[in-house]
């Protein structure tokens, strides 16, 4: 099998590329381990960019977004029992991001491609990346019971941290930046309309909790709690009650209690692998970088790679140029980094440490009082928040 594009993951990241480049003229083939169903059904982020709202509508992949989608044009911050509003249209001339669920830019991606675009193969399993520096790099797949090669002019990995992609990058070239964190995130889903209609960042002395929502009528809620947390120990009573508590206000704001549907627990790290690309194969999303979910910033920076890459493909197609592919790595690094700052600034902000002291508690009232009192640190949060620019 041959294609000009060999995309290893059937993420949004890796569909929305596929997407792009069939627009663009260039044909792909995607491979994805799992079934359709498994990708269509995943829970992941949440909340898309101003930049990600955009590229999703030029690439005719908006519409269902534009129909069911929550636009949010603003968050709430919680502290000290009092509630700050952060408008991000006035701060930012204009922009704001849009509550719609990651399962479902897939699904609206995945109908696209089976409809319009190249294969996407189920339930093929990427082996490993051969000859990436070579002008025909292939990729070793396995697929209805048998081995497979996809040989290509690009691979580009989108397959996550635990994929095989960034295996072919030689461990001399890699350099590694990590840091985990004493706590993860306890995330429910529950059948309640949310008790919000933006989301709200609640700072407090037992933890950090978030309130967010899939839909009108489904909520979901966070809890930080500490690292290696089973969610089964949590009943549900309790957790609404801890809820409860860290979302207290002195005007007397409740809580809708619910059903809750499903309890998971998200850990907490930020990881950033260098360079991102090898030779032709290129690395995109959770495959280079990781941020903690406390910015909302995964899957947006996993968008901003696969543009930054349809871009400079086609600029190649176009100019023959390569410049724009030789600087892939550095072009996209840029803003990975404005997000994994953004993304730990938020996480130290709002999460208490196991061993915080009162100073540092003191701090985080400090930083946050600082926003809601200062025009200046307010804007920053809302353009980092909203998105940083795709090019």
């Amino acid at each position: 099998m041959r294609t000009t594009v060999g995309i290893i993951g059937a993420g949004p990241a890796g569909l929305l590329l596929a997407r792009l480049l069939h627009n663009a003229g260039i044909d792909s083939v995607v491979l994805e381990s799992h079934d359709r169903a498994y990708v269509e059904r995943r829970q992941r982020a949440g909340i898309l960019e101003q930049g990600t709202v955009d590229v999703l509508r030029a690439a005719g992949a908006g519409e269902r977004m534009d129909r069911e989608g929550l636009r949010h044009d603003g968050i709430e911050l919680r502290f000290d029992r009092r509630r700050h509003r952060v408008d991000f249209p006035a701060l930012t001339g204009g922009r704001s991001v849009m509550v719609y669920a990651q399962t479902e830019v897939c699904k609206d991606l995945i109908a696209l491609q089976l409809k319009e675009g190249g294969p996407l193969l189920f339930e093929a399993e990427a082996l490993a990346v051969e000859d990436a520096q070579s002008e025909r790099p292939r990729v070793r797949f396995r697929h209805a019971g048998s081995e497979d090669v996809l040989e290509c002019e690009y691979v580009v990995g989108c397959d996550g941290f635990w994929g095989v992609a960034r295996k072919a990058v030689p461990a001399s070239l890699s350099r590694v930046y990590e840091r985990t964190y004493p706590f993860g995130w306890l995330g429910i889903l529950a059948d309640v309309p949310p008790s919000h209609d933006e989301l709200v960042y609640a700072r407090h002395d037992r933890g950090f909790a978030l309130l967010s929502m899939r839909s009108t009528s489904v909520s979901r809620l966070y809890l930080q709690v500490p690292d290696g947390t089973d969610a089964e120990e949590w009943d549900d009573d309790g957790i609404w009650t801890e809820l409860e508590r860290r979302f207290e206000t002195a005007d007397g704001w409740r809580l809708r209690r619910g059903p809750i549907t499903q309890k998971s627990i998200t850990p907490m790290r930020s990881f950033v692998h260098e360079p991102m690309r090898h030779g032709r194969l290129f690395l995109a999303g959770d495959a280079a970088h990781i941020v903690p979910p406390t910015g909302a910033k995964g899957l947006n920076l996993a968008v901003g790679d696969v543009v930054t890459f349809a871009r400079a493909l086609t600029h190649r197609q176009e100019t023959g140029s390569a410049e724009l592919l030789d600087t892939y790595s550095e072009t996209c690094l840029r803003r990975v980094w404005q997000a994994e700052r953004f993304s730990y600034d938020m996480t130290t902000l709002l999460h208490r440490a196991p061993d915080a002291t009162p100073f540092e508690d003191r701090l985080q009232l400090a930083r946050l009082e600082r926003i809601a009192t200062s025009r200046a640190v307010e804007t920053d949060l809302a353009e980092a928040y909203t998105g940083f620019p795709l090019h």
